[in-house]
């Protein structure tokens, strides 16, 4: 155990923020630290936007769901899948990317470079005493959060993400069983195992939730996955990508 695996381990997503901005120099660290994540084959296929404009944190967060904490909080960022600036490489080299930028591959690679990239930055941030949360919800409606960044074709806003010093700090959600996750050598398909394990973490969560509400709920993990899974949510998602001329092929 070292100072870094205690910050990772430590991990939680923080909602109520203090009323204190990040510094021009942390955020520039943050970002740095997100710069510093691989990326395939050098291609660092994403752009983040960082937002400080009061009125646009209050907009995101009506189109995240009216998440109260996307509008309070020290810094919000918002990271992009991005093949516009290849684009913009082939006109230069006088090369046809098209096809290349166009592709499902490419797609891809975009959308796992922004999430290296995003965890960096969370663990950078996390590093630095302050809390962070994911926001998947700016996905709720693109086509309006791209007209508020101003991202041209070729670049999807994929999620935010909110920095700031915590005020309040919940206890730590207890993840799904290692033998759930770590497959060794090959993939594990006993059905009779995979019911063993989640009837398990059933009860792990369902006292959680108990313990953490007083008694007001103690839903199974798998029940409110399941329940979650059965309301078709973004299903917009397909053709909003390709009408931005990404993952065409």
């Amino acid at each position: 155990m070292n100072e870094m695996i205690s910050t990772i381990l430590n991990h939680r997503s923080i909602r109520d923020f203090k009323d204190k901005q990040l510094s021009d120099e942390q955020i520039k660290t943050i970002v740095s630290c997100a710069q510093a994540a691989s990326t395939s084959s050098f291609i660092q296929a994403y752009s983040i936007i960082g937002i400080k404009n009061k009125d646009k944190k209050q907009k995101l967060a009506e189109l995240a769901g009216n998440q109260a904490y996307v509008a309070q909080n020290g810094h919000l960022f918002v990271f992009c899948a991005d093949l516009s600036r290849h684009e913009f490489i082939g006109e230069m080299e006088g090369k046809d990317v098209q096809a290349s930028i166009e592709s499902t591959e490419k797609f891809m690679v975009a959308v796992i470079d922004a999430s290296l990239a995003a965890q960096n930055a969370a663990i950078a941030a996390e590093s630095l005493g302050l809390g962070i949360c994911y926001i998947g919800g700016i996905r709720n409606n693109l086509q309006a959060v791209q007209e508020l960044l101003k991202t041209p074709e070729r670049v999807i806003p994929l999620f935010g993400m909110t920095v700031g010093y915590p005020e309040k700090i919940n206890d730590q959600k207890p993840r799904l069983p290692f033998e759930h996750i770590y497959h060794e050598d090959e993939y594990e398909q006993d059905k009779d195992t995979y019911l063993r394990q989640l009837q398990e973490y059933n009860q792990v969560i369902s006292s959680y939730y108990e313990e953490r509400t007083g008694g007001k709920r103690k839903d199974r993990w798998s029940e409110q996955m399941a329940n979650m899974l059965e309301k078709q949510t973004r299903m917009y998602m397909k053709e909003f990508v390709q009408k931005n001329k990404m993952n065409l092929r």
